[in-house]
């Protein structure tokens, strides 16, 4: 994804991994062949592999920079966390390209005003938290951390209930509370305005469903908008069949309602679509195709 301009602020993508390919049915287990077979060809072998019947996720976080602030919205996976088996894709990973893209872009971690979560489930934490001597502390020393109180509040009182179970597989105790116990978290409400204001800035806004807290991150200048929908939609597929379920939604029909609101906000508009998990090049629009939608990337 090239950097995107908003008035004076950009968005690029920095990459933990570009891309890694699952069953259908792990992300969505209503999928069926029948489903996969009318959207084969739209889809193309960058949305479907249709030999190895498996889709593409991406996993990346977006760099915001405004004159004043430089803000990473969601910290992919992280490196060296233990994960469970649910998860065991994220175990232990050990790789060195997202601290390098992130130099790529110009910038070191202490360099970083803000870190902003969309949600606090493990794959948009894990780059909270580094291991250092037998320690996970923040990678990111001169950041404010925000979270949506609600969502924070939510997975404390699981954690609180059961400290002894791996509560968001883990990374709420390896990713969230050392950054916590360091003192850089900001709770905040889930309308927070980070930057500006809504015809010129940085803001969240409410997007429960997929997890209680869940927020969009806007960026909006120059007359141009963006949404950072987090995981409120996973893989392009979902515009063409809202019916499929997500396995980890918390409110299965509250995401799905979530999910065509910000669709059917940002269909036929210049506003631009930026999820957590579409493959390069990630960012484009929405467009009405008969009674469903479908996505158009922008060029590479």
């Amino acid at each position: 994804m090239r950097p995107l301009q908003f008035g004076r602020t950009t968005v690029e993508r920095i990459v933990e991994v570009e891309t890694m390919w699952f069953d259908p049915e792990w992300l969505y287990p209503n999928m069926t062949n029948e489903v996969l077979a009318r959207n084969a060809d739209w889809l193309g072998p960058r949305l479907f592999d249709a030999t190895a019947r498996k889709i593409p996720l991406s996993f990346h976080s977006y760099l915001i920079r405004t004159p004043h602030l430089n803000i990473l919205v969601d910290t992919c996976n992280g490196n060296h966390k233990v994960r469970t088996p649910k998860v065991a894709w994220q175990d232990r990973l050990a790789s060195d390209a997202y601290l390098r893209n992130l130099a790529a872009a110009g910038l070191r971690p202490e360099d970083i005003h803000i870190v902003m979560c969309t949600h606090l489930h493990t794959d948009h934490v894990g780059w909270n938290t580094y291991l250092k001597d037998g320690r996970w502390v923040p990678t990111f020393p001169n950041a404010r951390y925000l979270m949506a109180r609600e969502e924070y509040e939510y997975f404390s009182r699981l954690f609180a209930t059961r400290p002894d179970y791996p509560v968001a597989h883990g990374s709420f105790e390896d990713s969230v509370l050392p950054v916590v116990q360091a003192g850089l978290h900001e709770l905040v409400d889930m309308h927070h305005v980070v930057e500006g204001h809504l015809d010129d800035g940085v803001w969240m806004e409410p997007a429960p469903g997929h997890t209680p807290g869940h927020v969009t991150i806007h960026v909006k200048g120059g007359g141009q908008e963006a949404i950072m929908s987090g995981d409120i939609i996973h893989h392009p597929i979902l515009l063409a069949e809202p019916g499929l379920q997500m396995y980890a939604d918390f409110d299965a029909e509250m995401g799905k309602r979530t999910r065509m609101r910000l669709i059917e906000r940002c269909a036929d508009t210049s506003t631009l679509l930026l999820s957590a998990h579409f493959p390069a090049p990630t960012a484009g629009h929405v467009c009405s195709c008969g009674d469903a939608f479908r996505f158009k990337f922008l060029s590479d």
